[in-house]
């Protein structure tokens, strides 16, 4: 039953490899599956990255303008009440 587990989940019944085996057959697979990669075009890439500076720059300065109320609003309350 466990030789039938390993055997559907893919894995190697051979003998042990060893690491420099191992190592190997890895760079092997991971070749092969960079081959079957659906590499986006140069326009996608574009276009992800402006979406992504434009949203980081929204978000930057949204940040930026919640803690400047914030900031304020902890000084006007210091001011008003005194620091203690």
């Amino acid at each position: 039953m466990s030789t039938e587990a390993i055997e559907q989940s893919g894995e190697r019944t051979t003998g042990p490899l060893g690491w420099y085996g191992r190592t190997g057959e890895f760079l092997r697979d991971v070749r092969n599956e960079m081959k079957r990669v659906t590499w986006p075009s140069q326009r996608e890439v574009y276009a992800t990255t402006v979406v992504v500076i434009l949203t980081s720059v929204f978000f930057g300065l949204y940040l930026f303008g919640v803690d400047l109320l914030i900031n304020n609003a902890v000084q006007w309350l210091f001011n008003r009440f005194g620091a203690a």
